[in-house]
């Protein structure tokens, strides 16, 4: 299933098709989209993973992002529609 992100690169609003068949994460997604390379962020994060507990992880995370320029990154709420009531 397609979800939206909704991020901001330098304070610009910002938003994108994501889906987990594509990228593991929306941080990958994001930084793909605006044409960075997370590679070496990607090794320090499994080796991170190894050792700490995944709030230490999340925050590595955090920070790293913030550096490369982005604010806010999350995924757009899903609309919940009750029986029958799905969009055409």
């Amino acid at each position: 299933m397609v979800r939206t992100i909704l991020y901001t690169f330098k304070d610009e609003e910002k938003t994108l098709s994501f889906s987990y068949e594509k990228h593991r994460n929306i941080h990958e997604a994001v930084a793909e989209a605006e044409g960075i390379d997370i590679s070496e962020y990607l090794k320090m994060e499994q080796q991170i993973e190894a050792i700490s507990d995944t709030k230490t992880v999340r925050n590595y995370r955090d920070n790293h992002f913030k550096k490369l320029g982005f604010g806010r990154i999350t995924l757009q709420q899903k609309e919940n529609l009750g029986v029958g009531k799905r969009k055409s």
